[in-house]
């Protein structure tokens, strides 16, 4: 005779292991690893300190009042 399995905790199993491997996917998909986030954030604050650094003042007491 075979051994007795519980339905319900096989059934459970077998969701989580359908849901983890939609995870896996998605994750192959979608997702960067750390390293490239970082990467990229460290690139987008140089551009942004490279383009405010060429950014010009406009000084208020030049002007004369209109």
């Amino acid at each position: 005779m075979g051994d007795v399995v519980n339905l319900k905790k096989f059934r459970k199993a077998k969701e989580r292991a359908e849901k983890q491997k939609t995870a896996d996917e998605n994750r192959a998909k979608h997702g960067r690893s750390k390293t490239e986030r970082e990467h990229q954030r460290a690139k987008d604050e140089k551009q942004d300190a490279t383009l405010s650094g060429h950014q010009r003042e406009i000084e208020d007491d030049d002007r004369e009042p209109a």
